[in-house]
C-alpha cells in the first residue's frame, strides 16, 4: 500500500484505491506498541477535510483515551483483533454502558456505533487491539470536548483514574 507518515503515530493512504495488507497492518501495530503515546492510524481517507474517515487504529494495552465526546458526529468501531471495552458515561461521570468488544467469533460484540454525544473512553484488555474505525469529517484539532471530570493525558492521576475506572467496570487490569 502506498502512504504517507505524519508522524510516528499517523500514516495517510495515497492514491484513489486503498489496499490494506498483513505487511501494512504489522507497521501500524509495530508502531502503535512502540511509540511513546502507544497508538497509532493508517487513515485511508485523503486528509482531514474529507467527509468520511477511516481507520485502522492500534491502541496498546498501555494507551490513556481521554473521555470526550463529539458534537455533532458519529463513530463507529469494528474490531480485528484484540479485546477492548468502550466505557460510555453520563454527563456526570458515571458509567451508563460497559460494551465489551473482541473479533467475530469472540462472543463479544464486534461492532458498535455511537450516535449521540456522549462522553466516551476505550479501555484495552489485551497486548494490543486492532480495529476499524469510521466517523464523519471533516477533522478539526481541539473539536473533541473532553470530560471535565477525567485527567488530562500526561496527569499524574491519569494512572489512578484507569485503575478506578477498570475495577469499576470489572475490566482486565493494564499490564
Amino acid at each position: 500500500m502506498n502512504f504517507r507518515a505524519q508522524s510516528d503515530e499517523v500514516f495517510i493512504a495515497t492514491g484513489g484505491i486503498v489496499q490494506v495488507r498483513s505487511e501494512d497492518v504489522a507497521l501500524v501495530v509495530q508502531k502503535g506498541t512502540t511509540n511513546l503515546r502507544r497508538r497509532a492510524r493508517l487513515c485511508a481517507h485523503p486528509g482531514p477535510d474529507d467527509r468520511l474517515h477511516e481507520m485502522l487504529i492500534v491502541l496498546d494495552q498501555g494507551t490513556y483515551i481521554r473521555p470526550h465526546r463529539h458534537p455533532g458526529k458519529s463513530e463507529s468501531f469494528h474490531v480485528v483483533k484484540g479485546e477492548l471495552d468502550v466505557v460510555i458515561f453520563h454527563d456526570d461521570g458515571t458509567v451508563r454502558e460497559l460494551i465489551r468488544m473482541g473479533p467475530y467469533g469472540s462472543g463479544r460484540a464486534f461492532y458498535y456505533r455511537l450516535m449521540e454525544p456522549s462522553f466516551h473512553s476505550v479501555l484495552i484488555n489485551s497486548p494490543y487491539a486492532l480495529f476499524h474505525e469510521t466517523t464523519n469529517g471533516p477533522f478539526h484539532q481541539g473539536e473533541a470536548e473532553f470530560a471535565p471530570w477525567s485527567p488530562a493525558e500526561g496527569d499524574t492521576t491519569v494512572s489512578r483514574f484507569v485503575e478506578q475506572l477498570r475495577r469499576l467496570t470489572g475490566g482486565a487490569a493494564a499490564a
